[in-house]
């Protein structure tokens, strides 16, 4: 089972700001025609941040994960949020700038995620009509 911890993690910032901009891409492909070329390419380079840039050492690799429709609250530790409108109860992500990146490791025979990026996303009030 995997367990998720938050403890201090230095990941080179060059590791991150390439997968935000795989992140990025993936939202603006999901927009064509013909995303499927284009997602595979993004699936081979995620599968190398995941599995090969790591090899050899304990570290498994980095992954991301996308909150977008995912409830928020202010006790929410994986997530850096600004309110849209006016309403802040039962909030919702409805935009997400930038995914939780998490550095997995072997340690003991379990798999140790750490968040190494909080999400910056917008949230909204699921009872506004915005």
């Amino acid at each position: 089972m995997q367990e998720i911890k938050k403890v201090t993690v230095k990941v080179p910032q060059a590791y991150l700001d390439f997968m935000n901009q795989i992140f990025e891409i993936e939202k603006k492909a999901a927009n064509l025609k013909e995303e499927n070329s284009i997602q595979r390419n993004l699936n081979k380079m995620k599968g190398i941040l995941e599995e090969e840039f790591f090899k050899g050492s304990s570290t498994i690799g980095l992954t991301y994960h996308n909150p977008l429709g995912e409830g928020y609250s202010d006790t929410r530790t994986d997530c850096e949020a600004t309110i849209a409108g006016t309403g802040v109860e039962n909030l919702e992500i409805i935009e997400v700038i930038k995914p939780i990146i998490f550095y997995a490791y072997q340690e003991n025979d379990k798999v140790i995620k750490v968040i190494v990026q909080p999400a910056v996303v917008i949230v909204q009030s699921k009872n506004s009509n915005l």
